[in-house]
């Protein structure tokens, strides 16, 4: 075993350094049907970790441009909610709310999130959902994340500190979710 200079960590693996996992941990499909101005779905989904769970939704929203909210009714839980759609605040920052009853609980509330694409504890984090139309009427989405830390090189001369450092950064990369979406339109 080799000894490590006190005050320096020893060298992580590459495999510890840079980890992409291709195992999504929801999977959602998507039924939908257009209909005079709106969308009906039925979303049905599936999450795998930390424990499996399924959970059925069904969704009506406009389909303008301008839309300005969705409905959602979930008969397993029994609740219904009426969210506002994202609302940009700044260029990466967006604020939703929504007003919601839960049938079981009796209870009526609202909540809101901030949300952005960008941020993390001290390190980089890209989230983002990537769409991809197979033909028309179906298309799969793909959520993934990026937790990284970009490479830094250093140097210096007449300092006693070494020529030429390098940090190799960090990359923890996942595809989180996978949704199957097809769309019937009327003519």
């Amino acid at each position: 075993m080799e000894s490590v200079p006190s005050g320096e960590e020893p060298a992580a693996s590459w495999d510890e350094l840079y980890n992409i996992n291709l195992m999504p941990s929801e999977l959602f499909l998507k039924f939908r049907k257009e209909i005079e101005g709106f969308r009906i779905g039925l979303n049905l989904e599936f999450y795998n970790a930390p424990i499996n769970e399924y959970q059925a939704k069904l969704v009506l929203k406009p389909l303008s441009y301008d839309r300005k909210w969705k409905f959602i009714y979930e008969p397993l839980h029994h609740d219904v909610r009426l969210l506002s759609k994202k609302i940009p605040v700044t260029k990466y920052l967006n604020l939703q709310v929504g007003v919601g009853h839960s049938f079981q609980l009796h209870a009526t509330g609202w909540k809101w999130k901030l949300t952005t694409c960008l941020g993390g504890d001290g390190l980089s984090r890209i989230r983002n959902k990537t769409s991809l139309g197979l033909y028309p009427g179906v298309d799969l989405r793909f959520g993934w994340k990026a937790d990284y830390v970009l490479p830094e090189f250093t140097g210096a001369v007449g300092t006693g500190e070494p020529l030429f450092n390098m940090n190799s950064g960090r990359l923890q990369a996942s595809l989180d979710r996978v949704e199957a979406i097809l769309t019937h339109t009327t003519l």
